[in-house]
């Protein structure tokens, strides 16, 4: 038995299908077959039930399926310090980061670190705030941004920029030329916000909730270009970060909220009292100064 029969057999396990889980490894579905018939030979137990349409693990299969995890992710943990002795010449980097930012400076810093690292990869994963922590705290990513506040007891964060947010409405609309806007002037319009799964969600609801509405949402999305488009179509209006509103090809007017002012806080987060490689330590090292840097010239 080695690592392999172990990871094919975890696989197969989440997806209920050899075919699913060896399109996921990479390799033929004969392969991944006779390794786990293989495993099943070695330890003199059936782990999955294929008298029915779809796998299901039996007894022996979910107490295997337990170790089999633990063994796996100690293994990766292993990889891991190697790494760190390996003194940067090899290393994997996991972030989140929220499809709301503008993030080409944040794409220059990597591409930066990446010239002093060169065999140092990326995985850069887009999604909201809320899903970002979430992957964090379940080890599927190494680091994150998201907006603050964050959860003080999981996760260490470094805050590097502070914003305030507008009210994007079409040409046509009866505010367009107004240059700032209470909060409770918008109580009958119709809002494009983005989906739960982004903290400004909570942020412009809790505002509205405040000011004394609750905002009529007319429709969620999960990229601000397509809210842009959206506002061009007077489909309705939105509040975006300022940075953001600036990134908007569609004609499209941004008015400063007053009464109350909301802003918004990007920090990037890692978790607390957990082992970071020395790659992730140093990216973040290096991505800490820079940021400095640029507010400090700003």
């Amino acid at each position: 038995m080695d690592i392999r029969h172990l990871k094919y057999f975890i696989e197969v396990s989440r997806f209920s299908s050899f075919t699913r889980a060896a399109d996921h490894l990479f390799v033929t579905q004969p392969t991944i077959s006779k390794m786990i018939k293989n495993l099943e030979g070695e330890l003199g137990v059936e782990l999955f039930d294929r008298s029915r349409k779809q796998l299901v693990l039996t007894d022996a299969g979910r107490v295997i399926l337990d170790q089999a995890q633990t063994i796996d992710k100690a293994f990766d943990n292993l990889q891991t310090e190697l790494d760190d002795l390996l003194g940067l010449q090899k290393g994997h980097i996991r972030i989140g980061l929220p499809p709301i930012m503008d993030a080409d400076h944040f794409i220059r810093i990597l591409g930066d670190f990446h010239k002093i690292y060169p065999n140092i990869t990326f995985q850069l994963l887009e999604n909201g705030a809320k899903k970002i922590e979430e992957d964090i705290n379940n080890d599927k990513l190494d680091v994150g941004i998201t907006v603050l506040p964050t959860d003080e007891e999981e996760f260490h964060y470094f805050s590097f920029m502070k914003e305030g947010l507008k009210v994007v409405v079409p040409p046509s609309h009866a505010l367009a030329t107004r240059k700032q806007i209470k909060l409770e002037e918008l109580k009958d319009e119709q809002f494009i916000l983005f989906n739960k799964d982004f903290a400004l969600n909570d942020r412009i609801t809790e505002a509205c909730k405040e000011a004394g509405f609750i905002p009529k949402v007319v429709s969620e999305s999960s990229q601000w270009d397509f809210i842009g488009k959206m506002i061009a179509s007077e489909l309705g209006i939105s509040i975006l970060p300022y940075s953001v509103s600036n990134l908007l090809k569609e004609e499209v007017y941004a008015i400063n909220v007053v009464k109350p002012m909301i802003e918004w806080d990007l920090a990037i987060i890692w978790k607390k009292n957990h082992y970071l490689s020395y790659a992730t330590k140093e990216w973040l090292k290096f991505t800490q100064e820079r940021l400095t840097m640029a507010n400090t010239s700003e």
